[in-house]
Parts: C-alpha cells; sequence; structure tokens
C-alpha cells in the first residue's frame, strides 16, 4: 500500500521567493526624491529666509555697466551673491582681484569650474558664505545684485565695515540714503555708483 502524501503540507513547508521588485522600485523612489532636494534645495532655501535674494544671471548689458561704473578703479573686488560667477570673472579678466560670496553650493561649485576652465582661478575665487556675516573691510570695490526690501539694511552693513574710498555698484535698485555718484543704464539694467561717507 503506497503512502498518502499531504499536498499541501509539502507546499507550505517550501520556502516561499521573495520578491525584490518592490524594494527596487522603493528605493528608486527614494533616490529620486533625494536628488531633487539635493539639487533643488539650495535654489528653494532663500525663499525661506528673512530676506530672499534669489538668483537671477546678469544680462550682458548689466555687467557692462558695472564696469563702466567703475572705470578706472582697482584693487580687491567683492560680488555679494555672486551666483555663476560671471561678474567676477569678468573683474578678473580687467585686473581685479576678485571674491564672490554665495550660499548656493552649486553655484558656487559651478563658478569655480567656470573660473578654472578660463584660467582664472588666480585672480578669482569664491566662497560659500551669507552675506551677511562676511566682512567688507577689505574690499575697494563692492556689487550688489539686491532686492530693494534688503537695501537698506545693506546699506548700515556697508557704511559700518568699508574702508576709505570705497566704491559701491547696486543693481537693480538703489542704496535707499545716500546720494549716488552716477547713475548708468536705464530699467532693469541700471546700476548706481556710490562713493560711502564715514561717520
Amino acid at each position: 500500500m503506497e503512502p498518502i502524501v499531504n499536498e499541501a503540507s509539502s507546499t507550505s513547508s517550501k520556502p516561499k521567493e521573495k520578491s525584490y521588485s518592490g524594494y527596487v522600485i522603493t528605493g528608486t523612489l527614494a533616490g529620486v526624491v533625494f536628488g531633487i532636494h539635493l539639487i533643488a534645495g539650495p535654489f528653494i532655501t532663500p525663499a525661506l529666509r528673512r530676506i530672499c535674494l534669489p538668483f537671477v544671471p546678469a544680462t550682458e548689458e548689466q555687467v557692462e555697466n558695472v564696469f563702466r561704473a567703475l572705470k578706472g578703479r582697482k584693487g580687491k573686488f567683492v560680488d555679494l551673491g555672486s551666483g555663476d560667477g560671471r561678474l567676477v570673472r569678468e573683474a578678473a579678466k580687467r585686473n581685479f582681484t576678485a571674491h564672490g560670496v554665495e550660499m548656493n553650493i552649486w553655484l558656487v561649485l559651478y563658478s569655480k569650474f567656470k573660473t578654472y576652465r578660463q584660467g582664472l582661478s588666480s585672480k578669482a575665487t569664491y566662497s560659500r558664505t551669507d552675506l551677511w556675516k562676511h566682512s567688507l573691510k577689505q574690499y575697494d570695490n563692492i556689487v550688489i545684485f539686491g532686492v530693494q526690501n534688503m537695501m537698506k539694511e545693506l546699506e548700515k552693513k556697508i557704511i559700518a565695515e568699508c574702508k576709505e574710498d570705497v566704491r559701491v555698484v547696486a543693481c537693480r535698485f538703489p542704496l535707499p540714503n545716500i546720494e549716488p555718484e552716477a547713475e548708468i543704464g536705464s530699467d532693469v539694467n541700471t546700476v548706481w555708483l556710490y562713493k560711502i561717507p564715514k561717520t
């Protein structure tokens, strides 16, 4: 007499094959979300600060107007909120010792890469720094592409920190309480040149 085999018990005793497709999909989605956050985060977080300074690239006309304002100047140059570094690189080409201050890590890395590719690394540098915490004492020329609600506070910082004979170029919005030496350009390309009074 043949032994009776219980099919239900024999199949249940076999180990079930694990399905990894769910893990792969979940891991992929998590990686995509993390990647988007990593790349987009530095562009989004300025909007969460008390004073938002978004990245808006300078036009060729704006860049030219800045250096028309600084014609005949030399020495140390700083761009506060340097973005992709185009003003800093142009300053280096014009024999300034140029520095860019920028919070967005991707823009800092891009600026350094472009500067290296153009052979300007000895004259143009960048730091990932909050412009409000960056000292202005060493600079002869200061450029800012600001927004209107930051200009009053920035003016106070410049007056408190800048050295004698500094020149400040404000782009898009003027300083609120100092009379400019010159106004160059029109509309969004306007720049204002200031000699800062010492108190």
